[in-house]
């Protein structure tokens, strides 16, 4: 399944914050949201990635100062991106190998949707049942 397919399936939103947003008012959109990761915008730009993690090392260095400290200092500003072209199998390689949760997606340069390990999670439970079935229905009616 291509990275498409799972957007047009789950949806295109994305969460957004910008870098200038206190490490505590991220805390409070994440758990209003109910997401693990929001991406950080400049205008129309992703400059970063605030994950749980991100929030958690941030504490776990600067105790409770963190939370009154810009986002920008504690996001994760290298950011991997996919593209809708990729497929599960690349994604999953990709997270695999750099330990992360989330990938933006970008289409012509802007950011289109954001994939979770979650989603791909899903996909590849989606793809096992259906191969599962299509081999019953092969086996009985043979």
């Amino acid at each position: 399944m291509l990275v498409a397919e799972i957007l047009k399936d789950k949806g295109d939103a994305v969460y957004a914050i910008g870098p200038e947003l206190t490490l505590g008012e991220a805390c409070g959109e994440l758990d209003r949201l109910r997401v693990g990761a929001l991406m950080v915008c400049n205008n129309d730009k992703v400059v970063g990635v605030l994950s749980e993690r991100d929030v958690v090392k941030a504490v776990a260095r600067d105790g409770q100062t963190a939370l009154n400290q810009p986002v920008s200092t504690f996001m994760t500003a290298e950011v991997v991106f996919a593209a809708p072209g990729e497929t599960v199998a690349i994604l999953m390689g990709r997270m695999t190998d750099r330990r992360i949760r989330h990938l933006p997606v970008l289409r012509d340069g802007r950011l289109a949707g954001v994939i979770s390990i979650g989603d791909v999670v899903k996909c590849q439970i989606a793809e096992a049942t259906q191969e599962a079935e299509s081999l019953r229905t092969y086996i009985a009616a043979g």
